[in-house]
């Protein structure tokens, strides 16, 4: 990559991180004007149109990237697993770690989940269908389940922990690892639930098994 290209890069790096850091409890992304988070990156207004068309762009740009952040994260806390023990415990604390040093991040991903933006909204589904697809092959992969009871053990859990996250963004840290342990302990009962419910269907098959056989 040359020069130029390099400087090109860093530049839409800064818009991005200008455009998160401008975001908070009381602050949407669609209340940011472009003049705001062109003066936060340093750069002249007209200059932000030789890295996005236009805010919309850069937003949806910043759903990609948070989704593939968290998405990397809870990558790295499932192959932590061999060394620190239990996947749900590894990975509600790698998700509270994530909310508390990108919590912009994350509020940028809940807000337009609901927002006004037809365009936002289909980003962010299609960033919570990763999450879903990710975990539901880990779960065939390690629990034995079915695509489908995989599929939606994996939509509980991602729907869960994103109405936690939405929880957590609000409390103090003692508040915050209270609903940690509640969360886990909520996780494992889904994955108690999906245990059992596999166990009646593989009974309920052997039995139709020998019936048949008869």
């Amino acid at each position: 990559m040359g020069i130029r290209a390099q400087q090109k890069e860093k530049t839409r790096r800064t818009l991005i991180d200008a455009a998160f850091s401008q975001l908070s409890a009381d602050r949407s992304f669609s209340s940011l004007s472009l003049r705001e988070v062109a003066r936060e990156a340093g750069i002249a207004p007209t200059s932000f149109y030789r890295h996005f068309k236009d805010m919309d762009e850069l937003g949806l740009t910043m759903v990609d990237e948070g989704g593939l952040l968290l998405r990397q994260l809870m990558r790295q806390a499932r192959q932590r697993i061999a060394t620190e023990g239990s996947v749900v415990r590894t990975s509600v604390e790698t998700f509270m770690e994530f909310i508390e040093s990108s919590p912009n991040v994350f509020r940028l991903l809940l807000r337009e989940r609901s927002g006004t933006s037809t365009a936002f909204r289909a980003a962010v589904a299609r960033e919570i269908q990763h999450f879903i697809a990710e975990l539901t092959e880990y779960f065939q992969a390690t629990a034995g389940s079915t695509r489908d009871e995989a599929y939606n053990q994996a939509e509980a859990c991602v729907t869960l922990v994103f109405s936690s996250g939405a929880e957590a963004l609000d409390l103090d840290k003692r508040a915050r690892a209270e609903l940690a342990e509640r969360l886990v302990t909520q996780l494992r009962i889904i994955a108690k639930g999906a245990y059992w419910y596999r166990k009646e269907r593989e009974r309920n098959a052997l039995k139709d098994k020998l019936s048949s056989g008869r």
